[in-house]
């Protein structure tokens, strides 16, 4: 459906989708010769000034035009207003490689701003924590309820599961783990069997580090984080159980298909790696340890 959504129509579901999930979204129109003060919506809490681009046909050419029109409008209209530009698309296929070599370069010219970047997964992250009946009025359709669920991340990570099962080799089993994933673990009560799988994953983790350096898309990865760190807090809503909240993370890559244990492997690998880097299960305290006492580091 996004990709049928351009122009006017893609703005029409932006908004829809915005409004009904932050209440101090305000969708912001194009207006008589004042036009929109370049921003297609403003976030009054969170400082994010959103700018669409939709077209029907992607131009890299076209898109540098708009978004530094937008940018400079945005700047000379509405300063002060907020601290971070969103740059929403509905490219299916991705950010095109000169776009992102677009917004690098505007985070370094304007260090005072923040870049965002709102695709396919961005949207579909914000779509998936609406209630259904609202899901469905964005949408304009019924939702149809299936037996089976897939896993909503599996299709973006394909690539990267795909290269792990291709590249992961065997680990030294003696190699050494860094000590706050021992004390994550612990303060998170990750034990027994889950401990020892995502132990085993860690020894891989540094083949996710390898596959997102060789994106093209430096938002990429954040972008997958930020899912990640999305479905850890529903999850966690849902259950305080940390196998359950685990569990659920399994099923947002993977979806409860039964897999072959190749692939069950590297989605644990892919959960250590955002394990470790601390977007999803939490961080002890400074100082803190397993039995009471302090472990001297700051």
């Amino acid at each position: 459906m996004l990709g049928d959504l351009h122009t006017e129509a893609f703005e029409d579901f932006f908004h829809d989708l915005m409004c009904l999930r932050h209440p101090d979204f305000i969708d912001v129109r194009t207006h008589g010769n004042i036009g929109d003060q370049g921003a297609d919506g403003l976030g009054l809490h969170s400082g994010k000034l959103y700018a669409c681009y939709a077209p029907y046909t992607f131009s890299a050419s076209a898109v540098r035009v708009k978004f530094k029109s937008d940018l400079e409008k945005a700047l000379e209209k509405r300063l002060g207003q907020f601290g971070t530009f969103v740059f929403v698309h509905n490219d299916l296929r991705g950010m095109h490689p000169e776009v992102a070599s677009m917004l690098v370069d505007a985070r370094a010219a304007h260090p005072g701003l923040e870049f965002e970047v709102m695709g396919r997964r961005g949207l579909w992250r914000e779509l998936m924590r609406l209630r259904r009946d609202d899901v469905e009025h964005v949408l304009g359709c019924e939702i149809p309820i299936e037996e089976q669920v897939y896993g909503i991340g599996m299709e973006d990570l394909a690539p990267l599961l795909a290269s792990l099962k291709e590249h992961r080799g065997t680990a030294d089993p003696l190699m050494s783990l860094a000590a706050v994933s021992e004390l994550k673990l612990d303060f998170n009560n990750l034990r027994d069997d889950v401990r020892e799988e995502l132990l085993r994953g860690m020894r891989h983790t540094h083949l996710v580090d390898e596959y997102y350096a060789g994106v093209l898309d430096p938002f990429e990865h954040d972008d997958v984080a930020a899912g990640f760190r999305a479905q850890y807090a529903l999850a966690r809503q849902d259950s305080p159980d940390p196998d359950d909240v685990l569990w659920d993370l399994q099923q947002y890559i993977q979806g409860n298909k039964l897999h072959h244990p190749r692939e069950l492997r590297a989605g644990m690998v892919v959960l250590a790696h955002f394990f470790e880097r601390c977007d999803i299960f939490d961080a002890p305290p400074p100082g803190w340890s397993p039995n009471g006492m302090p472990t001297g580091r700051p």
